[in-house]
């Protein structure tokens, strides 16, 4: 039985040395040891892109829509295109916020689903 778990050990060296050649432990991929870095590098770019789009979509669409939809186009004063303006962010504020939570929501059963069935 030892001379069978000793075979056994070398093979598995022998395997390992060609995979990653001569050098230390360390050397090998860390991929092998992290299976789950995949999935937070992709929560980490939704969580980024939604981050941006909350800080510059809502900013950028109360100036545009001020200045180019109710003063210019319907030609509001300067008071009214505040107001409106203003609902014009908010209701951004809240689509953007639905929509990270729907991205969140299908990747996390996404990602359930996949480790359930391994």
């Amino acid at each position: 039985m030892r001379a069978h778990s000793r075979c056994f050990r070398r093979a598995e060296a022998a395997v390992a040395m060609e995979r990653y050649g001569p050098g230390p432990v360390s050397a090998v991929p860390v991929a092998e040891f992290r299976p789950n870095e995949g999935s937070l590098t992709s929560t980490l770019r939704t969580l980024l892109f939604f981050t941006a789009l909350m800080i510059t979509l809502p900013v950028g669409l109360y100036f545009s829509s001020k200045a180019y939809v109710f003063e210019g186009s319907l030609g509001m004063s300067d008071r009214d295109s505040y107001f409106y303006a203003a609902i014009v962010a908010v209701v951004t504020v809240h689509v953007v916020l639905a929509l990270f939570v729907y991205v969140a929501w299908n990747e996390g059963s996404r990602q359930w689903r996949e480790g359930k069935q391994d």
